[in-house]
C-alpha cells in the first residue's frame, strides 16, 4: 500500500510538471507571436520629423478681361439722322480718320445753308470794308465807321468758323446733306448700334465703340474672406479656357476701396500688355496669387493629419519608440504640406503612415 502511494505521489507529479511545461510553451509562444506582430506592425509604421518653413498660400479668383479705359471711345452723335451706308462691321480694325458711315440730316442740311448764306455775307462784308477803307484813306469816311466795318466782317467770320467746327465734329460734308462720320481714333470696333437704314438719335445709343486692345485690364473678384491674403503689388498667374497651356504673368496694380453694391466684392485691377491680342474683353480668366509670408512656422505632411471631434490631431512617436497624440492648431495648407501654429515643434517625430490605427488604441485608454 505503501508502495502504491508512492507511485501515485510520481505519477501526480510528473503530471503537474508536464501541465506546468505545457503551459510555459503556450505563454512563451503567445509571447514570441505577440512580439512577432508588434515588430511587424511597427516596421510598417513610417514617421516624418517636423520641420521650419515659411508658410506658402494660393488663392484663386475669378475674373475678366476689360477694356483700357483710356483707351477707348464711345460715339454718340449730336445729332439726328438716318445712316444712309455703312463702312465697317463689329471687329473691324480701323484707323483715325477712316470712314465709318455716312448719314442724312435736315439738321446738318441747315447748318450747311447757314455756311453758304454766312459765306455769302463774308464776301459783301469785305466788299464794304474795302470800300470803306478807300473812303477813310481820303478823309471821306470816319474811323468810327471803319470800326463798325471791321467788326461786322470779323462777327460773320467767327460764325462760319463756328459752323465748320460744329460741322466737323458731325461728319465730314459729302454734298447733297449727306454727311460721313470718321474713326476717331485707331483700334476695334467692339460695339456696332447703326447699319443702312437706321434711325440715329442725338444723345441717344452709343452709335459704334472703338477700343485699343493692346493694353487690357483683368478685374479680379476678392472677396471679403480674402481681404487680409489679397493686397496691392502681388504677383499673379492668370490662365483661362481658350489657352489652357498658357499662362499670363503679372502684378496687381490696384485694388479698389468700395465693395461693388450688386456682386459684394472688391475689384483687384491688372493692367495687362495685349500686344498679341490673345486676351479678348469679356473672356472669363481665373487669377492665381501667391504668398510666401517671412514667418516661420512647423511643416508636416497633411496626410499627417487626424481631424477628431473638431479637433486636428498628430500621433507623435518618442526616443523610446512610444506612441502619443497631440491636439496641434492649424495654421493653413498648401497643396500636401500644413503649417502648425501650435502643438508640435521643430524635430518631432510625426507618424505618416497607420497613425489612424495608433490614434485609435491611444483614445481608448
Amino acid at each position: 500500500m505503501k508502495k502504491y502511494s508512492i507511485i501515485t505521489s510520481l505519477i501526480i507529479a510528473g503530471a503537474a510538471i508536464l501541465i506546468f511545461s505545457c503551459n510555459n510553451t503556450k505563454k512563451r509562444e503567445n509571447v514570441e507571436n505577440k512580439n512577432s506582430v508588434n515588430k511587424t506592425f511597427l516596421a510598417s509604421v513610417k514617421t516624418v520629423k517636423a520641420v521650419l518653413s515659411e508658410q506658402k498660400r494660393e488663392l484663386i479668383l475669378t475674373g475678366k478681361v476689360e477694356y483700357d479705359p483710356n483707351k477707348v471711345i464711345n460715339y454718340v452723335p449730336l445729332i439726328s439722322g438716318i445712316a444712309d451706308k455703312t463702312y465697317f462691321s463689329l471687329g473691324d480694325k480701323v484707323r483715325k480718320g477712316q470712314p465709318l458711315f455716312d448719314m442724312r440730316s435736315t439738321e446738318l442740311s441747315a447748318l450747311l445753308s447757314e455756311k453758304i448764306s454766312l459765306e455769302a455775307d463774308e464776301k459783301v462784308a469785305e466788299r464794304e470794308l474795302k470800300t470803306s477803307q478807300s473812303l477813310f484813306d481820303d478823309n471821306m469816311l470816319s474811323e468810327k465807321d471803319l470800326l463798325a466795318a471791321k467788326g461786322n466782317l470779323r462777327q460773320i467770320q467767327a460764325a462760319i468758323t463756328k459752323i465748320k467746327s460744329d460741322m466737323n465734329v458731325f461728319g465730314t460734308n459729302k454734298g447733297n446733306g449727306v454727311f460721313t462720320v470718321c474713326a476717331p481714333m485707331s483700334g476695334y470696333v467692339v460695339n456696332k448700334n447703326v447699319s443702312s437704314g437706321s434711325t440715329v438719335a442725338a444723345n441717344g445709343e452709343v452709335a459704334f465703340t472703338i477700343a485699343d486692345l493692346s493694353t487690357v485690364w483683368i478685374t479680379a473678384n476678392v472677396y471679403a474672406s480674402n481681404l487680409l491674403f489679397v493686397r496691392q503689388g502681388m504677383d499673379v498667374e492668370i490662365t483661362t479656357l481658350s489657352y489652357p497651356d498658357k499662362v499670363f504673368y503679372g502684378k496687381i496694380n490696384s485694388l479698389s476701396q468700395v465693395f461693388d453694391p450688386e456682386e459684394k466684392v472688391l475689384k483687384a485691377r491688372i493692367i495687362m500688355n495685349n500686344s498679341d491680342l490673345k486676351l479678348k474683353p469679356e473672356m472669363s480668366m481665373l487669377v492665381k496669387l501667391k504668398d510666401e509670408t517671412p514667418q516661420q512656422l512647423v511643416t508636416i505632411p497633411s496626410d499627417a493629419l487626424i481631424f477628431d471631434d473638431n479637433k486636428y490631431f498628430v500621433v507623435v512617436e518618442d526616443e523610446t519608440g512610444n506612441f502619443m497624440m497631440r491636439n496641434v492648431v492649424l495654421h493653413g495648407h498648401h497643396n500636401d504640406m500644413s503649417y502648425i501654429s501650435s502643438g508640435l515643434s521643430e524635430g518631432e517625430n510625426v507618424v505618416v503612415k497607420n497613425q489612424l490605427l495608433i490614434y485609435s488604441g491611444l483614445k481608448e485608454k
